[in-house]
């Protein structure tokens, strides 16, 4: 080979290099990183204290993601302002698929309704993966509460010359304008007592410090089966198989009062579309696994495990359907 041939080849070889790198350089990276990933330990965010119902799910399932994936899962519990600081931190995170986020209806759709100074955007910043359960709500009292109905309780709220007082997780909450929109059917006044911690809540409620609450079927469960609060009825479009005295409120006369609260795993937008394929295809694999989904069921949970388009288009209703109960009630945060 002379030198006038070496030459030429060479110079073939290194325009064929700059050509992918032009074309298709971006691709090439992406497919690599996402055949590695995940190649250490992958954080889980949520935004809920220890021992409550989403700290139960993201647990349960970081726990299967890390046996599949072959990293561990840390699960990291950034609690408070109903998810938003757990939503902020994932938000402002990396997009290279080791920072996760389960997120709930709260953080993700209401707030941007309730809160016009909110430190992070969920359509702009955050990607979901897929909605992995959701859960309904039940309305509860102390357990001395003469209401043992939800026509008792409404006849009792409406008889109030003050405002009921029921307690929330938070403002801000689906319990919070559940609440609000069971009022307005009800037609009766309510004041919201926000609790910045699920336990406080709780307690405040076995208490009677408050005279009701919309508390989530995860939650509500063992507090009810241990009689420690009184279950009036769910949100749940029919009776759960775990609670079967408990009517529902369409049975109760109230259709309208149809709210749930779903649990979507996020990714900071941004994220390789292949590495979001693959979280997918292993979080989907995760709730149906048929342990895990003993698991989360007994924990008062309903599975979905939906793809990121499902996912999507759910979120997208959903912010909707809430801005238009916030601006109903008149509500702002700040």
């Amino acid at each position: 080979m002379n030198h006038k041939q070496m030459t030429r080849r060479g110079c073939l070889t290194a325009g064929a290099a700059a050509s992918l790198a032009t074309l298709g350089a971006a691709a090439f990276p992406p497919l690599a990183f996402a055949q590695a990933y995940p190649s250490r330990p992958v954080r889980l965010a949520v935004g809920f204290a220890p021992g409550a119902g989403p700290d139960v799910l993201t647990r349960v399932l970081g726990q299967r993601l890390g046996e599949t994936i072959g990293q561990p899962v840390v699960i990291e519990n950034r609690a408070g302002a109903g998810g938003q600081i757990a939503a902020q931190f994932v938000a402002k995170s990396p997009a290279d698929g080791y920072t996760l986020l389960i997120a709930d209806v709260s953080a993700i759709s209401i707030a941007p309704a309730a809160f016009s100074r909110l430190a992070y955007d969920p359509v702009r910043e955050l990607v979901p993966v897929s909605e992995v359960v959701r859960t309904d709500f039940i309305l509860v009292v102390p357990n001395n509460s003469p209401a043992r109905t939800v026509a008792d309780f409404v006849k009792m709220a409406r008889a109030e010359k003050d405002k009921v007082n029921f307690g929330t997780f938070g403002a801000g909450t689906p319990g919070h304008f559940g609440a609000e929109m069971f009022a307005e059917q009800g037609g009766f006044k309510v004041e919201p007592v926000h609790f910045r911690a699920t336990g406080d809540a709780v307690t405040a409620i076995i208490a009677g410090d408050v005279q009701a609450a919309f508390v989530s079927t995860a939650l509500a469960m063992a507090q009810v089966k241990g009689e420690k609060m009184r279950a009036l009825a769910t949100t749940a479009p029919q009776r759960l198989p775990l609670l079967p005295a408990v009517p529902t409120f369409t049975e109760s006369g109230f259709p309208k009062a149809d709210f749930s609260a779903w649990f979507v795993l996020f990714a900071p937008a941004g994220t390789p579309q292949a590495v979001l394929d693959k979280l997918n295809a292993q979080a989907v694999a995760a709730v149906q696994a048929p342990e895990v989904r003993r698991r989360l069921e007994e924990a008062g949970f309903s599975i979905a495990g939906t793809s990121a388009a499902d996912a999507r288009q759910m979120i997208a209703a959903e912010a909707v359907r809430w801005q238009k109960v916030v601006a109903a009630t008149g509500f702002k945060g700040d």
